[in-house]
């Protein structure tokens, strides 16, 4: 579902962006109904984990709603939505801002995820079927492919459908696992990858890193799983310090 190009901030405020409004991810599926609320909820959403929306970014309720030729009562909704995945805050007196975590917000987030994921991938290992393993290869070899043009690029995984740590969440078997890195984390954890994803050489390494991990699921190992992807998000923490000059 798509309509034109509209800005989603403030007209006032220098970071606003034309955005293409679309759905992404679930709320993409054939058939699936969505709301004006869940239409503006997905384009926000999707605007601030790429980065068109800045941390800091205002977001103007009346103006959002005047742009997309709805009433506020779905973009307060969909703001409010925002704040519940931790990527908008609202003060009081200035409306409803993008967050801008600090480095230590990040870091802790990170905690959170190596131990969340490393118990996703040895989940995974037993969970998955013999389909969804070849699937996940398929999706392992189809984003090396961008690295063979520019080994030195870094790693795009621009929706849910095509993001290889959500392919292994939705895997796993476990509904509450699934919910929480697929749906409540989800937009932090896009906003964490913003940070380091520019570093020289990640992004290859990444891919190489997710090569392994679904080489041990493929392979039932389930122990190996957890031990790689724990690494693996332990090397975005290091990235994520070397970002920061750390």
């Amino acid at each position: 579902m798509q309509a034109p190009a509209l800005p989603f901030c403030d007209p006032a405020n220098e970071e606003c962006r034309h955005l293409q409004l679309s759905v992404d991810g679930d709320a993409a599926k054939k058939d699936a109904p969505i709301s004006q609320s869940g239409l503006v909820y997905e384009a926000l959403s999707a605007a601030i984990m790429k980065g068109e929306l800045a941390p800091g970014a205002k977001l103007s309720e009346p103006a959002i709603a005047e742009q997309l030729g709805v009433s506020r009562a779905p973009v307060r909704e969909a703001i409010r939505r925002l704040q519940e995945r931790g990527v908008v805050h609202h003060t009081a007196n200035q409306g409803a801002r993008v967050v801008a975590p600090t480095l230590e917000q990040f870091l802790a987030l990170l905690d959170v995820r190596e131990a969340l994921e490393g118990m996703t991938s040895r989940l995974a290992a037993t969970a998955m079927s013999e389909e969804a393993v070849a699937d996940l290869r398929a999706l392992v070899a189809e984003h090396g492919t961008a690295f063979s043009e520019d080994p030195t690029g870094p790693y795009m995984q621009e929706s849910r459908d095509t993001d290889f740590h959500v392919r292994i969440a939705r895997g796993c078997g476990n509904p509450v696992l699934t919910d929480l890195l697929c749906v409540q984390f989800y937009p932090q954890l896009k906003l964490c990858r913003l940070q380091h994803r520019g570093q020289k050489g990640r992004g290859l390494a990444a891919w190489k890193e997710h090569d392994r991990i679904a080489q041990a699921i493929a392979d039932r190992d389930g122990e190996l799983a957890e031990l790689l992807m724990r690494r693996h998000i332990r090397a975005a923490r290091a990235a994520l310090l070397q970002s920061q000059g750390r």
